[in-house]
């Protein structure tokens, strides 16, 4: 998606352009002119003559040229009609500042949907309502009304909220860091965070994107865009509202796990975006990928003038995951003759506290030079005999031409100190710990690693039988029913090709009895009922009948116990299910959440799955490979490994019956939650059993 008409218009037009410095109508103007915006720039103002030394219009349609780019600053509810004088114009765009949208409430939202509509009939692209504006550094193009102008570079920024926008943009400036684009987004009526990420993905001038978010729009097409923009640039994100406040109430362990944030990571995760959790993290990233080439790999090299900050790195690095290899053995023989004696060698590289800039620059050109380093960390503390300044100085002229990133972290200096300029205005990255240099490597290495995955996924198409599912769920929502029964439930799954012990409803006492015959001891009993899902808690379930007799005692029960305990629900039957030997117990479960779609969830399974909370997601459509890594996320993993002289369990066979639930919440939107818990998994080679299912469905009456 082009939007040239906001990144790179050939004339502007402010409408409420005002004279009063304190407006915010002066100004967005002032910042136009100050900014150097090389375009026409046309002041809209029906009550003034000139503003800042231009002639001023009445209205957009008085103005002889054409407008690329209209910024609106007038009260909400005069926008609609200053919208249709744009639309009759010919403006390409607008940007509209004005609070009072859908934010403040019904009223808001109407004329919100009034100026949408207006857009639509003229063909404009509308960035807001209620926003901060939008800035191009490169085009001198400041459409906002932040305070200031952040100086030109390769990063671009995407932000749900202004305040915080106007916070990046002051820290931009304070640490000079380049931008090239700010967007902020405000209520997203029209333009919103997927496309302008489509607008930066052939941005030459941007090199990495920051996104901070509250919510999303197009949840979908946001994965899509996002999964082809991070194949050339890297998206840092930020994602406010991560706990469970405001969660709905769902009936699954499933949905409960799940949590208001769940969907976003599994989101993130699917798009190949690296989210963070806090601004400083935020910045820390998008200051390395804005300066540093990404690492081909995993492997660090700690270069220090201290033994205990290297230390603290070292240990950083080996809870990320990054490895600290010794360097080849004649680079070091070679380091041997030129270091003092007691500097060690090791990883981490202590070049000792009197290290003047020549001692680190050897420490640092043998990693440059070692094929089993691909990125380094030079950390430095002031001593009084150590060279700030000229060790700074080495570590930017060896960064020019490094095809590794290089990190520093200068310990005890102020942002303001001469020997920290020098490093940002050579485009070295440094930080004030070690240990977030250690995590910002471990992000550039993750980043490599999502570029190595392939670009398109290879879902594996499992065969369902479509039409028996169809015909199960149609059933229960003709009858205006959003949970199948458990027998119902055992149907869809043996339809999807799940394993599922033999199973069947008894209606009556004496039909318990025949059934149980013909079935086989021991078997399982268990109420049935809709509107009892969780079976257990109302004593629902008999474990281990073993004649005909017990079973027609256990039917009655049963009964009993759901009419004392849940009087007005409906009972269905009995279930009898052949009682089958136990297996490892895990949960294989799926939700579909309204923004992104089904999310597939696997984890410990039994009793304990709420407490534990032992669980992974990722969002359909699911890979094999996916399925893999889910199950290797989880503590349940060590033990399907098998522990202690175990036989290994069939973790294949989970991965088949992930694969399977997975199709079946892409085929059949109607399935809101699905559940299998537990899933007895057996030895290697000998399959799993999925024992209880519960599946919930949109009713006919509750799309």
């Amino acid at each position: 998606m082009k939007l040239d008409a906001f990144f790179n218009p050939k004339s502007i037009a402010v409408i409420g352009a005002s004279r009063e410095p304190h407006k915010v109508g002066h100004r967005v103007f002032r910042n136009l002119i100050e900014s150097g915006f090389k375009g026409n720039l046309y002041p809209i103002n029906p009550n003034a003559n000139k503003l800042l030394g231009l002639k001023c219009y009445k209205s957009v349609l008085d103005v002889p040229s054409e407008i690329d780019l209209a910024v609106i600053v007038v009260p909400a509810r005069i926008v609609p009609s200053v919208v249709e004088e744009c639309g009759l114009k010919g403006v390409r765009g607008i940007i509209i500042i004005s609070a009072g949208f859908s934010e403040v409430g019904r009223e808001g939202a109407r004329l919100e949907r009034e100026v949408i509509n207006i857009c639509r009939k003229y063909g404009m692209r509308m960035q807001g309502p209620n926003c901060l504006g939008l800035i191009s550094v490169q085009s001198h193009v400041n459409a906002s009304f932040a305070p200031t102008m952040p100086m030109p570079g390769n990063i671009a920024f995407i932000s749900q909220s202004g305040a915080l926008g106007s916070t990046i943009l002051n820290w931009a400036i304070r640490n000079e860091i380049g931008f090239t684009k700010f967007i902020s987004l405000g209520n997203e009526a029209d333009l919103n965070a997927t496309d302008f990420l489509e607008a930066l993905e052939d941005d030459e001038e941007t090199k990495v994107i920051g996104l901070y978010m509250e919510g999303v729009k197009e949840g979908k097409r946001f994965i899509e865009v996002a999964r082809r923009v991070v194949r050339k640039k890297p998206i840092i994100a930020i994602k406010a509202g991560t706990t469970d406040a405001g969660i709905r109430a769902v009936s699954s362990h499933t949905g409960s796990l799940a949590g208001s944030d769940t969907a976003f990571s599994a989101a993130f995760r699917k798009a190949g975006i690296i989210r963070v959790n806090t601004l400083e993290e935020l910045f820390n990233l998008v200051l390395a990928f804005g300066s540093q080439p990404v690492p081909k790999g995993n492997k660090v090299l700690i270069v220090t003038n201290g033994g205990g900050p290297g230390i603290l790195a070292a240990d950083a690095c080996e809870k990320m995951g990054l490895e600290l290899p010794l360097l080849e053995h004649e680079i070091r023989e070679e380091l041997r003759k030129l270091m003092p004696p007691h500097a060690s060698l090791n990883n981490p590289l202590d070049v000792l506290g009197d290290a003047d800039e020549n001692r680190y620059r050897l420490a640092v050109e043998a990693g440059l030079k070692s094929n089993n380093v691909d990125g380094i960390i030079v950390i430095l503390t002031p001593q009084a005999v150590t060279p700030c300044e000229k060790v700074a100085e080495v570590l930017v002229e060896l960064g020019k031409t490094s095809e590794k990133p290089l990190i520093a972290s200068f310990m005890g200096f102020e942002e303001t100190s001469n020997i920290i300029k020098i490093l940002k205005r050579g485009q070295v990255p440094n930080y004030a710990f070690p240990e977030a240099a250690a995590f910002v490597l471990k992000s550039m290495y993750d980043y490599n690693l999502i570029l190595s995955l392939p670009a398109e996924e290879h879902v594996p198409k499992v065969k369902i039988d479509e039409a028996e599912i169809k015909g199960i769920i149609e059933k229960a929502r003709s009858k205006g029913r959003s949970n199948l029964t458990i027998d119902e439930s055992i149907k869809v799954a043996k339809a999807a090709g799940i394993p599922v012990p033999k199973a069947t409803i008894a209606r009556s006492k004496k039909e318990a009895g025949e059934l149980a015959e013909e079935i086989g001891y021991p078997i399982v009993m268990k109420i049935v009922s809709p509107d009892i899902l969780h079976k257990t808690d109302i004593g629902g379930v008999i474990l281990g009948v073993k004649s005909r007799e017990e079973a027609e005692e256990s039917y009655d029960i049963l009964l009993r116990r759901a009419h004392l305990l849940m009087p007005h629900a409906k009972v269905m039957g009995v279930l009898l299910q052949k009682m089958v030997p136990a297996g490892r117990e895990v949960i294989v479960g799926a939700i579909r959440d309204r923004q992104f779609g089904p999310l597939i969830m696997f984890g410990l399974g039994g009793i304990y799955v709420d407490f534990l909370r032992d669980v992974s997601y990722r969002l359909c459509p699911l890979t094999r490979a996916e399925a893999a890594k889910m199950i290797e996320e989880t503590k349940a993993y060590v033990l399907l490994r098998g522990v202690r002289g175990e036989p290994p369990s069939d973790i294949d066979a989970v991965i088949d019956v992930m694969l399977r639930i997975a199709q079946i919440m892409v085929s059949f939107e109607e399935i809101v939650e699905m559940e299998i818990n537990p899933l007895f998994v057996y030895k290697s080679g000998e399959g799993c059993l999925g024992v209880d299912i519960r599946i919930t469905i949109t009713s006919k009456y509750n799309r």
